[in-house]
């Protein structure tokens, strides 16, 4: 979507792009007000480590959200602690609001337990394959459903995941069992360098789910209080037994796919810098501002609190030693001679050579 475009998009927004009051506020105390504020704070600056940390060869290839924290954040703030979040790849900011640790950095540097460990925070470890994570979403709302608790399933993914068949098959299930799950489709203009408007002929990835029986609805994803309001209607809509919504988040990803991508080879500068003018927390702390609930003050101390707490996640990371044999673990459900021989040929190395030595080799 164009620049244009989205200034005159029809969707739910509550801040126009000067941060702005356009539309209704959700009635949200101060202090989680500045709960959002300060998780998009801390998303932001992750964000901008993890991609100098991959530069530097210190983690693997990342995902960069920057522009995309409302979407993220204020979507996450409208769940309660024990609902799901089954994420795609790129939704670092959802995963900030439960609490950002180092074992979910250790995952991007190579060490699956920091994936399964995100269990315990209620949220289902990355699939990175496109659209996989969607039919899984569905059945696991579908196994609360059958369980009787009132427990909602959020399922992020990118506007490309819209035209992988595992989208169309969740979402027919999703309509035909009622299942109770929000699909949230992050519309951020590109898949990889495939343009949103090559990706369907639909006016919008919304009005796909009339196809499936349930309501679609289109908000800007760079608002964080029109985002939390959708989400949290479609939320409460899905406890109460009204079934599935399918989300559209409109938004821009300023920076590459990931950090193996070249943005430049399919977009111009200029149209980023556009984007960039209607920043998601520019917006949001104007709108913070003329409410007296942040000044320079407390900006400086939200900006300092998420140096030190992305500082002290890394030094913890960095300083994990993990058992170099695990990756031998689950390369099956159950192991094969093949591996076993592996793992036996692998064990001889580590005896003949020495742990370091040989790893460092």
């Amino acid at each position: 979507m164009s620049v244009e475009h989205y200034d005159e998009a029809d969707f739910v927004r509550t801040l126009d792009a000067d941060g702005q009051v356009v539309g209704d506020v959700p009635d949200l105390s101060e202090d989680r007000l500045l709960a959002v504020y300060r998780d998009m704070k801390l998303t932001r600056h992750f964000d901008e480590r993890m991609v100098s940390l991959q530069r530097q060869g210190r983690v693997g290839t990342y995902a960069p959200a920057v522009g995309q924290e409302a979407s993220q954040v204020g979507s996450t703030h409208a769940l309660r602690d024990d609902d799901w979040l089954v994420y795609q790849y790129r939704e670092h900011g959802a995963v900030a609001v439960r609490g950002l640790s180092a074992e979910y950095l250790t995952y991007w540097m190579g060490h699956e337990h920091g994936n399964a460990s995100l269990v315990d925070q209620h949220i289902a470890p990355l699939n990175i394959t496109i659209a996989d994570q969607i039919p899984h979403a569905v059945g696991l709302a579908w196994g609360a459903k059958l369980k009787g608790d009132d427990t909602v399933v959020v399922c992020h993914f990118g506007d490309g995941s819209t035209s992988e068949g595992d989208f169309h098959e969740a979402a027919n299930f999703a309509g035909v069992f009622e299942t109770p799950c929000v699909l949230f489709c992050n519309n951020n203009g590109w898949a990889i360098s495939h343009p949103a408007e090559r990706q369907t002929a639909s006016e919008t990835f919304a009005e796909k789910a009339d196809a499936y029986g349930f309501p679609g609805v289109r908000v800007d994803g760079m608002d964080p209080l029109a985002t939390y309001r959708v989400t949290q209607e479609a939320v409460e809509r899905a406890r109460n037994g009204g079934g599935p919504t399918l989300v559209e988040a409109v938004q821009y990803r300023y920076g590459a796919h990931t950090t193996a991508d070249d943005p430049t080879a399919y977009r111009d500068e200029e149209t980023v810098e556009q984007w960039r003018e209607r920043d998601p927390l520019d917006r949001y702390e104007t709108f913070l501002r003329e409410r007296d609930i942040v000044d320079d003050t407390v900006v400086e101390e939200l900006e300092a609190e998420a140096r030190e707490t992305v500082s002290a996640i890394i030094d913890a990371a960095e300083s994990f030693d993990p058992d170099p044999r695990e990756m031998f673990d689950h390369a099956f459900a159950d192991s094969t001679p093949g591996i076993d021989a592996q793992r036996e040929s692998f064990d001889r190395a580590l005896e003949e050579h020495g742990r370091d030595s040989f790893l460092r080799e």
